[in-house]
């Protein structure tokens, strides 16, 4: 007789299991903190193994009645709760603002293996594994308490949206797998109308990163659009990356599609620098190179520029698991403006209206920073400022809004897209705690702030 008899092994079990056994592999960060920020931060020796780090931190929520941390002469309000997974913010000329309320969509060729399964049960644990809403909601109108006055579905029947745009009486939603055009008329709180496609974009069966970033140029002809790679480095095939790893330029009138920056591993954020005028973005870099290694990193995005993925990273420096390697190319690799953080999967991009707030943050750009899973400790989790000066990052990185992460390395929230709406609040969607916060100054201490000159 079988002293040990066959026990069915629970979904929940091989979770825990799979958690536990990746959770005890792994490096842990040497660098002083912030030394992977900055102009020039500190790039170390990679540090490669056969189980990478896995540090996720589990999506539990926000206990009732708590927010997150604001920066001194800050302050949090909730704008708007009880989302369904909010990634993605638009504002409206007319001050409404537009919420994709989105996730992954299915992908039944990305990360097969026995490995990237056991990550992907860790994954979900961090609160990724919730189906997409498809839609996109209106917050409409400011209470005094600081939320919006009313909350409705806008648009539906979409597939993975979430950037968007508005040219004129059109507006523009970047699904996974193209871009969308709508009728739209100030004021309009639902849009009925069945949508024309404008542009396919790159998605398929494995569909790696498919967040599409979307912003229209200043005269309307044309929208960029970010698309992000099918692997970590290129392990999927190099042949599954076209037009991927890239920032693409799509003619409104005709959906004639090229690319205009490549190299880029995954970008989002994209937005236009108010002074000078130039394209940005933030970019999530590479994994499984350790836990100091590779920095996200914001960036002008330069007609042409080639980044590096998935050939080097940060410029010129060759990873050298990607076989074969191009030396030529890697020869052109343009390095970054300004290192975030390693594994901080900074997403979120807007700059400063320079109106309102206190004098130090009145020129620069807010990044929402959506958390690590690749790094010990955890890294993100927060939105941060960077100063600018004549249209270039001039200065240290510093938080802004923390407290997305509790005491035992839970995550009640993660930060993901971040926008300033019409009154010059600063919104941020936080699609664990399935919220939109809003961050406004203190008008007593911005007032005495400016007096002393901080």
């Amino acid at each position: 007789m079988n002293p040990f008899p066959a026990r069915r092994i629970s979904l929940a079990a091989l979770s825990g299991l799979a958690a536990s056994l990746l959770a005890a592999c792994g490096d842990e960060a040497t660098l002083p903190k912030n030394a992977d920020t900055g102009s020039e931060p500190k790039l170390v020796d990679p540090v490669t193994a056969v189980i990478p780090t896995v540090n996720i931190a589990p999506a539990v929520g926000w206990p009732a009645g708590s927010k997150p941390v604001a920066a001194s002469g800050l302050g949090v309000s909730a704008y708007a709760t009880a989302l369904d997974h909010p990634r993605w913010l638009y504002v409206l000329p007319n001050g409404d603002v537009l919420v994709a309320e989105t996730n992954a969509p299915t992908r039944p060729a990305d990360n097969p293996g026995l490995k990237n399964w056991a990550m992907g049960i860790v994954k979900n644990r961090a609160g990724a594994g919730v189906p997409s809403a498809n839609q996109i909601t209106v917050l409409h109108g400011l209470k005094e308490d600081g939320s919006a006055e009313s909350k409705s579905v806008f648009l539906t029947g979409l597939n993975s949206p979430f950037g968007m745009a508005l040219i004129g009486n059109s507006f523009y939603v970047a699904n996974t797998d193209a871009i969308v055009k709508y009728p739209y008329t100030a004021g309009d709180l639902k849009i009925a109308a069945p949508g024309v496609k404008v542009a396919d974009l790159p998605a398929g069966a494995i569909n790696h990163h498919w967040t599409k970033s979307l912003v229209a140029s200043a005269d309307g002809t044309k929208l960029f659009v970010s698309v992000g790679s099918n692997s970590n480095i290129a392990e999927n095939g190099i042949e599954n990356e076209t037009s991927r790893a890239a920032i693409l330029e799509v003619e409104v009138a005709t959906g004639h599609t090229r690319v205009f920056a490549s190299g880029l591993r995954n970008a989002n954020g994209l937005t236009w620098n108010p002074q000078s005028g130039s394209l940005w973005a933030v970019v999530n870099e590479r994994d499984e190179l350790g836990s100091d290694l590779v920095p996200d990193y914001m960036t002008s995005i330069k007609d042409g520029g080639f980044y590096g993925w998935p050939y080097s990273y940060y410029g010129q420096n060759v990873d050298t698991r990607v076989t074969p390697q191009k030396p030529e190319l890697v020869a052109t690799a343009i390095k970054p403006d300004y290192a975030l953080g390693a594994h901080t999967a900074s997403l979120g991009l807007a700059f400063s209206p320079g109106t309102n707030w206190p004098s130090k943050y009145a020129n620069g750009a807010f990044i929402g920073q959506h958390g690590s899973w690749n790094r010990k400790p955890h890294s993100g989790y927060k939105v941060v400022f960077v100063p600018f000066s004549d249209g270039k990052p001039a200065g240290k990185i510093e938080d802004v809004v923390t407290g997305f992460l509790d005491a035992d390395g839970n995550a009640k929230g993660r930060p993901v897209g971040v926008a300033f709406d019409k009154t010059g609040a600063l919104l941020i969607a936080d699609d664990v705690g399935n919220a939109v916060w809003r961050v406004t100054p203190d008008t007593e201490t911005t007032k005495a702030q400016s007096r002393l000159g901080q």
